[in-house]
């Protein structure tokens, strides 16, 4: 029952009206810096981005699981190389012109220690060297070496050359030569090809012999004798 003094409410009620909005102060939406839809081009970019460097890591990870199958059948290693003899007949550098005469004869064994693989010596260049001054080149003669092989290759560096030597190099020659042993570098450029299977895949290494070879000439013998020297392989 209502109150007296209650007053009395007939139909709906809709209190005070509302003010219109001012113009001044009307909002609007504005995009959010953190958020909102991507620009397509750059999603697009991306997903392209993050495909391709899922292909390279997948391309890594099996290269990586072709390499170690490879080792763990085939079980590489790299070929052996020895100077077996070396003798100098000749090795005067004449003090007028410079003038290197030389005649040096060496014998070397290639060694091929892999059981699976073949090895094609394509070139082989050898090149005599005198203090980092090349006095001599030979090509010689090519071959295939099988498995568990080894042949034995030998030249002859005969001639002269003009060999300009530093102060501190041509005091090293003129002891050399009290002593009748002479420091004398081989050095050979290869390109070979390893038969592995089917595959023939293509090198082309260097090697480097550093050799201490006595001299014998006008009847003088060296009281040293050379001695065997494994020479350096670098792919």
């Amino acid at each position: 029952m209502s109150s007296a003094n209650e007053p009395h409410l007939n139909g709906a009620y809709y209190g005070p009206s509302i003010p219109p909005p001012n113009k001044k102060s009307r909002s609007y939406n504005r995009p959010g810096r953190g958020g909102g839809s991507c620009n397509p081009l750059s999603c697009l970019c991306g997903c392209i981005f993050n495909l391709v460097f899922q292909i390279i890591i997948t391309i890594v990870v099996l290269l990586g699981i072709a390499v170690l199958v490879f080792w763990l059948i085939f079980r590489p290693n790299a070929p052996k190389f020895h100077v077996n003899e070396a003798t100098l007949t000749q090795f005067t550098l004449s003090p007028d012109n410079n003038t290197l005469y030389y005649n040096l004869a060496v014998n070397m064994t290639f060694r091929n220690p892999n059981r699976r693989i073949g090895i094609y010596y394509d070139k082989i260049e050898a090149n005599a060297e005198y203090y980092g001054k090349r006095f001599s080149t030979r090509d010689l003669d090519t071959f295939y070496l099988g498995h568990k092989r080894e042949n034995n290759v030998g030249t002859v560096f005969v001639g002269e050359q003009v060999v300009v030597l530093e102060n501190d190099d041509r005091s090293r020659y003129s002891t050399e030569t009290n002593d009748r042993i002479y420091n004398i570098d081989l050095k050979l450029k290869l390109r070979l090809r390893l038969k592995v299977g089917w595959a023939k895949p293509k090198f082309k290494p260097k090697l480097e012999c550093e050799l201490k070879v006595p001299i014998t000439s006008g009847g003088r013998v060296s009281s040293t004798g050379f001695q065997r020297t494994k020479c350096d392989f670098d792919w």
